[in-house]
């Protein structure tokens, strides 16, 4: 089952989370005392708010003829400063306040209503899961978790992108044990799926109108089989992570306690000689044909020079499916492989067939799904009421039992996160979020956009003009008129980075592009514009917020931190502004099984990010001014620590510093609000850096960064020059009618420079020469009395394009 080759786990740290369950499915029913105090700390924090710029901000401004240009400045920088702060605090406690009453109100759907919807369904899902440079182990526990996904039709799709051709041996390895993979999921399910399948025959066979209880008899057993097999299965996994538990105790194991729980019901059934009518009996026998019958396959786009080969997630989704529903012919007469679509009278057999779907689950590679995530939000999709809408999705949760210190608190912030998305649903402001989304196919169909690049068509569906493309399709879906729906469960759990290194790569890219997408929200709030789907204001505030608040909140801190404000500026009403934030957030660490003392982790946590996520916001800007993409930069997932870049292990330091220094200054002169709030950024910066990235760490990254900076490659000495013509080698005519001159040498023939080095005239005759002759022309008398004129050293390189 497992790989005997598995990279032995990361070594856990002190302060590291100990527990491995998860939370359960269901939120727990909030208490009226809850919802009451979500509601009040929404009027604590405006009225708080507002009484302070009446009495402070506005007083100091009346006052303003008697104070100086500096403070009149400084006086409209802080007021601005925390009422941004203040506006995002808000934001937070009004979808904590939704979320609160979405978990109040919502009932499970029964089992027995979600067997009878699909008992005639043709639904069928694609499942897609991008894979890039990832570890097998962990992509082998998404593809399981999503081939056990109990539903009637499901085609699991993994999309590499490795690029074959650039890969060292450990990394081509590596790709071959991913590309492995399916064949030994499908030869594992061969087994339990001819069981399920042969006890469905022998009960369409053997089973009457009226059953008895010696056909609930044998559906027992046939799920009793099952789960055994399942039983099995989890006992030969090699447990070394809190991932690898997670698969074995949830998905697998979950899956087959909740067999055991219909098999209790069956035997209960017979012994108290009864039994389920047929139909409920056939509903049954199907659910295990389901479970163990999904068709496991692999695309790589890289493979084919007629699709994109932009290096992002986006546009490897966008190219398989672009394919969806047609039959091509792979042609590679021309050097490169070109899919040519094949119409229905063509007699020319297909050498590639894509399926078509009517819904796409998008699932990151390394993410995981509980057995009924599918037929939950299909159900869903399924309403009559919900037919616009375009994406639904579980909001993913982190895994317990994180080994080390920041993967636990950076677990806490997405547990965190998730309350924050299921909130944003209450108030019809829902964002797609990436790692695992139902999608209605016909709705991408909507937003698709199709360009020429290169004399081929690219369709995007997901646009790739930022790095948090699920968050522009959002956008994108609503200016359409199509919705999005979190479903109020925890069926998804996502990796989260287990060391600073590979947090910074995560966390800059998704500071990165929200401010770019703004004037998106803005052309949606004018389409929808006095329809019935109007924007409401608290879902521009919501989605405003979501997208730019990394922006001001970065500067903002920035400001506070750095920046000496006069002490008149402060008062008690700040505090208790944002009091009842942390409160509320304490209180949703604790109910996601976090401590209620993490909110001090939490906050020392942003504080050494605060570089990170400036760098995402400035980034961000410079793509606006250049209109150049930012590289989609993946998250790392090793097992030994990601290097950070020295300037993030740096700048954490300098924050502290500089705490210090303002607390030590501020202390002399007697502004003691600025000294406590300066003190306390210290200690939680200190705790946090020597936490979180470590001190041996921070020196060693750092040391590197500086002495990579100083350290100049050399540059590899020029390779000897040769002719280009190969009399031996074939020439392939197609390539050279196809491309033309791949070498784009026209400057060649243009220069008088070169002309004269190749020998005035001649030149032209050595172009044509080396295209046909150093393609490898063996067969053209033509070329072969063409005189052999070495080119120069600036186009002296390779013609193996047009080489057979």
């Amino acid at each position: 089952m497992a790989d005997e080759t598995t990279v032995p786990s990361r070594r856990r740290q002190w302060g590291a989370e100990r527990r491995s369950e998860p939370l359960a499915i269901m939120h727990s029913r909030p208490s009226g005392g809850a919802v009451i105090w979500a509601r009040a700390a929404m009027v604590i924090t405006v009225v708080a708010w507002f009484s302070y710029m009446i009495t402070t901000i506005v007083r100091m401004v009346i006052e303003g003829p008697t104070e100086s240009f500096v403070f009149h400045l400084q006086t409209w920088v802080y007021g601005i400063t925390v009422t941004a702060l203040t506006f995002s605090a808000l934001m937070y406690l009004t979808a904590r306040y939704g979320a609160l009453v979405r978990f109040r109100e919502h009932r499970r759907v029964e089992r027995a209503l979600i067997d009878e919807h699909f008992a005639e369904s043709d639904s069928d899902v694609t499942v897609l899961i991008p894979s890039y440079d990832e570890e097998p182990e962990v992509v082998r526990y998404t593809l399981w978790s999503a081939a056990l996904q109990e539903f009637p039709a499901v085609r699991v799709v993994l999309l590499i992108d490795d690029n074959e051709v650039s890969l060292n041996e450990d990394a081509l390895a590596r790709l071959n044990r991913t590309r492995g993979l399916l064949g030994e999921i499908s030869e594992a399910l061969a087994n339990p799926l001819e069981l399920a399948r042969e006890a469905m025959r022998v009960f369409q066979q053997e089973t009457p109108e009226v059953p008895g209880g010696a056909d609930a008899k044998r559906a027992a057993d046939a799920y009793a089989a099952a789960a055994s097999w399942l039983d099995e299965f989890a006992a030969a996994e090699v447990v070394e992570d809190h991932m690898a538990e997670f698969f074995a105790e949830q998905v697998v194991l979950g899956l087959s306690n909740d067999l055991r729980l219909t098999r209790l019901a069956l035997q209960a059934a017979f012994e108290q000689g009864g039994s389920p009518d047929r139909e409920r009996l056939e509903q049954l026998y199907r659910r295990l044909v389901w479970i163990f019958s999904a068709e496991l396959t692999s695309f790589e786009r890289k493979q084919y020079a007629s699709l994109s080969q932009e290096p992002n997630k986006a546009m490897n989704l966008n190219s398989y499916i672009s394919l969806m529903g047609g039959r091509y012919r792979v042609s590679n007469e021309t050097g490169e492989q070109l899919l040519e679509p094949l119409r229905e009278r063509d007699d020319h057999a297909p050498d590639l067939v894509v399926p078509d779907s009517r819904y796409l689950l998008t699932l990151d590679a390394d993410s995981q799904l509980l057995r009924d995530y599918c037929v939950r939000l299909v159900y869903l999709l399924e309403q009559p009421e919900n037919e616009r809408v375009a994406v639904t999705q579980t909001p993913y949760s982190s895994f317990r039992g994180a080994p080390t210190r920041i993967e636990r608190i950076a677990g806490a912030t997405t547990d965190l996160q998730h309350i924050q998305h299921q909130g944003l649903t209450y108030f019809n402001a829902t964002f797609w979020v990436g790692a695992n989304a139902v999608i209605r196919k016909a709705a991408l169909a909507d937003i698709a956009v199709t360009e020429t690049v290169g004399g081929f068509e690219i369709t995007t569906y997901v646009q790739d003009r930022t790095v948090i493309e699920d968050t522009e399709s959002s956008i994108d879906l609503g200016a359409h008129g199509w919705a999005l729906e979190n479903y109020p469960e925890r069926l998804s759990y996502s990796a989260t980075p287990p060391d600073f290194g590979s947090l910074i790569v995560q966390r800059r890219r998704w500071a990165n592009g929200g401010l770019l997408i703004m004037p998106k929200l803005f052309e949606m709030i004018r389409i929808r514009k006095g329809t019935p789907a109007r924007v409401r204001l608290s879902e521009k505030m919501l989605r405003t917020n979501y997208m730019s608040s990394l922006a001001w909140a970065s500067f903002g801190l920035i400001f506070l931190l750095f920046f000496p404000f006069d002490s008149r500026l402060l008062s008690p009403l700040v505090v208790v502004a944002a009091l009842p934030y942390f409160i509320s957030q304490a209180l949703d660490l604790r109910a996601s099984g976090h401590r209620a003392s993490d909110i001090f982790r939490i906050y020392g946590f942003n504080l050494v990010l605060l570089p990170v996520n400036l760098a995402g916001v400035l980034k961000s800007m410079q793509q606006g001014v250049t209109g150049e993409k930012i590289p989609f930069a993946r998250t790392p997932k090793v097992t030994g620590r990601t290097a950070s870049p020295a300037i993030y292990v740096i700048l954490p330091f300098v924050i502290i510093a500089f705490s210090v220094f303002t607390a030590y200054r501020d202390f002399n002169v007697g502004n003691w609000g600025n000294f406590v709030f300066a003190g306390f950024n210290a200690v939680m910066a200190t705790w946090a850096a020597i936490s979180y990235i470590g001190l041996r760490a921070a020196i060693t990254d750092a040391v590197l960064g500086i002495v990579g900076w100083l350290y100049v490659v050399p540059k590899p000495p020029k390779a000897a020059r040769k002719s280009l013509v190969d009399p031996d080698a074939e020439v392939n005519w197609q390539a050279i009618l196809y491309h033309g001159d791949r070498r784009l040498r026209r400057d060649l023939v243009r220069s008088s420079d070169r002309r004269r080095r190749l020998g005035g005239v001649r030149t032209e005759v050595a172009a044509v020469s080396e295209l046909g002759a150093g393609a490898g022309s063996s067969s053209s008398p033509r070329t072969r009395e063409t005189p052999v004129i070495a080119a120069p050293p600036e186009v002296a390189h390779s013609d193996d394009w047009y080489r057979k």
